[in-house]
């Protein structure tokens, strides 16, 4: 007979997620190692081990599910009602939001897809896939020269508004000179006065 779950089992695999994000983040995908984050997570290592067979399974756990939850936070907002200025406004607020808080998962998105099978590499660039397009298909909206066949600009433009994006972590501080939304202000004005100029 198939063990039912607990009612709060999601609730514990979040828990357990940014637990052990946060002792990934600090030692390493290597160092890291069960016991140091099931003691963090306070659980015992029974426990990690009936949620995530394996420390593979469990850095995949937490970027797929850090990816998932920005690409559906991003689906969400889509309203086609807005120019294309003020959606791309509203998509660099969402990723910026969703960021808060989630330092140490990001970080173990950056560094820790090395660790993981090719499966899980696959699902993971899929998710991306989905997060990039809501911005590329917004970006030539508002500039469709960038995907022009001769002069291939939109991946390009893409991925600078990404690493703007992505690398906040290592220099942003809540309670700083400038809040998230100041910041996703002056993104968003960068990229929009920016490509005006992009031939």
């Amino acid at each position: 007979m198939a063990r039912t779950r607990a009612s709060d089992f999601e609730e514990k695999q979040h828990s357990i997620l940014r637990s052990a994000a946060a002792v990934l983040a600090e030692r390493g995908m290597e160092e890291a190692s069960m016991a140091q984050i099931a003691s963090h997570c306070r659980v015992s290592k029974a426990l990690l081990y009936h949620y995530y067979p394996s420390k593979n399974e469990l850095i995949f756990a937490i970027i797929h599910t850090h990816l998932f939850e920005l690409e559906a936070s991003l689906a969400a907002v889509v309203d086609d009602s807005l120019s294309p200025e003020a959606k791309l406004r509203v998509l660099v607020g969402v990723v910026l939001e969703k960021y808060r808080g989630a330092d140490d998962a990001h970080k173990v998105q950056l560094v820790g897809t090395d660790a993981l099978s090719d499966e899980q590499r696959a699902e993971i660039r899929t998710v991306e896939r989905r997060i990039v397009r809501h911005f590329s298909r917004v970006l030539r909206e508002i500039n469709p020269n960038l995907d022009r066949p001769e002069r291939p600009l939109l991946m390009p433009v893409t991925m600078s508004l990404f690493g703007m994006m992505n690398w906040v972590y290592t220099w942003f501080r809540e309670g700083g000179p400038i809040t998230r939304e100041d910041y996703a202000d002056v993104a968003t004005t960068l990229i929009l006065e920016g490509i005006k100029a992009v031939r």
